[in-house]
């Protein structure tokens, strides 16, 4: 007699190869946690509905209690037959309680199983990932808070544009990490709801209260179509998109510190423990842990195209398919849970070189200020524009700087000029010019501080 969890209506055994291809216990033990939680409120639920007795059912929680300490002092032994954390939990525990554990699976599926499994996990991966985002977030505040007198070079397209805050970079990423931060809050809402009671596909024939076995499991609530319920990837995902996202911000977050951590540069400097050194040359310490955050977005952002791929073309309800889903979902879950304290802690410890900085600035950052001086004076901007850059072009031509220039050259490309024009030959006075609210002025830069300090106080949804 088979004793697969579907091999009553099989006679011939199954080819070995097959049996690996097919078996997900490598991979799905980690929800060993999850299975048996969600196993014990499914027997409650069964003794409500009659199914069980009240003795049977605390039974069953008991014999899984068991299995769980087995699983958590690591004495779980998987045997041959095991080809997923449903089947090695059900063997298991019925070779504790005998065959009163084969009532647990009345009305239930391992479809419903599975999908309620992976959710359980899921949340709580997330809240670990949510708080990580915060910590992060919460030393980028606290740097920008006490560096904010720090200027240093604006760039687009990788050249120097404007005059700016290091206070007001750190807070560029923050808000960004903000926004993943309530992305996640909001992927959450999704992933909290419960597909058990769904059975394979079509429901549960018994009366299982879904509600209060949703309750039970600190789900929101149960899903609302059973087709959907069995077969919904959705979640899966959408925290792959999500992770993605994230990534993609501490990759290019990664990337302005490599290029500001390079000897050219000079802006900062890497602690030890985040850095390495060259099995050839001894001088380099190398900026490994920016460049492994980087390159490890790319992973994340693999594993997501690849679930889509498998999800795009799946027929209604549950498919094999739907395996594919963990590997690059646990992947990529790990893969940020150590990113995002690589990360904090990286950016914690580094030094930065405010006298560097200051000499990257260059006049010619000023030519915008030039513009608005006379903007200031009833000038139009698109004319302003073109006096400016054509003061640019005549301190270039003579081997001066713009700040060089006098106001006799300057009167020569627009009469508007007058003596104060001086006065806006100030890299920090051009930062404080940018007042308006999410500039890079001292008061708006605070202002950031304290709108982010704020949202860090708040505690986080349950």
């Amino acid at each position: 007699m088979s004793t697969k969890l579907w091999g009553g209506r099989f006679s011939g055994a199954l080819d070995p190869l097959m049996e690996e291809f097919n078996a997900s216990i490598d991979f799905d033990r980690r929800l060993w946690q999850a299975d048996i939680h969600g196993s014990q409120a499914y027997a409650r639920a069964l003794a409500r509905a009659g199914l069980l007795t009240e003795q049977e059912a605390e039974q069953i929680v008991a014999g899984l209690e068991r299995v769980a300490g087995e699983w958590a002092a690591g004495q779980f032994e998987i045997q041959a037959g095991d080809e997923d954390i449903h089947t090695a939990n059900e063997r298991r525990l019925t070779e504790l309680i005998g065959p009163i554990a084969g009532k647990l699976h009345t009305g239930r599926s391992r479809n419903d199983q599975v999908a309620t499994d992976l959710r359980l996990w899921l949340r709580e991966e997330l809240k670990t990932s949510e708080e990580q985002l915060r910590t992060l977030i919460g030393v980028a505040v606290e740097r920008a808070a006490t560096e904010i007198e720090l200027l240093m070079p604006g760039y687009t397209h990788l050249q120097p544009a404007q005059p700016t805050r290091w206070s007001h970079w750190l807070l560029s990423y923050a808000w960004a990490w903000q926004r993943d931060a309530l992305r996640l809050q909001d992927l959450l809402n999704r992933v909290n709801l419960m597909p058990l009671g769904n059975g394979a596909l079509a429901g549960n024939p018994f009366p299982i209260d879904r509600c209060q076995l949703a309750h039970d499991l600190g789900f929101a609530a149960p899903t609302p179509n059973s087709l959907d319920g069995v077969s919904d990837r959705d979640f899966v995902a959408e925290a792959l998109f999500w992770a993605t996202m994230t990534m993609l911000h501490i990759s290019r977050w990664a990337e302005d510190l490599v290029i500001y951590s390079s000897r050219e540069f000079g802006f900062i400097t890497l602690a030890d423990a985040y850095s390495t050194g060259s099995s050839l040359m001894p001088q380099k310490k190398n900026p490994d842990s920016l460049e492994l955050l980087r390159g490890k977005a790319g992973r994340v952002f693999g594993n997501m195209s690849g679930l889509l791929m498998t999800l795009k073309g799946l027929p209604s309800t549950y498919n094999k398919d739907l395996q594919e889903d963990k590997e690059p979902l646990f992947d990529a879950v790990d893969t940020l849970n150590r990113a995002l304290p690589i990360a904090a802690g990286a950016l914690a410890t580094l030094s930065v070189n405010g006298k560097n900085m200051a000499r990257a600035l260059v006049p010619e950052m000023l030519a915008t200020d030039l513009a608005e001086y006379l903007v200031r004076k009833g000038v139009p901007f698109r004319e302003t524009h073109h006096v400016a850059g054509a003061a640019v072009a005549l301190a270039e031509s003579s081997g001066s700087a713009l700040t060089d220039l006098s106001l006799a050259e300057l009167q020569s490309l627009h009469p508007a000029f007058e003596e104060d024009v001086t006065a806006i030959w100030s890299y920090e006075g051009s930062v404080e010019q940018r007042d308006a609210r999410g500039g890079s002025s001292r008061r708006a830069v605070q202002e950031q501080i304290e709108a982010l300090l704020l949202w860090l106080e708040r505690p986080a949804p349950e």
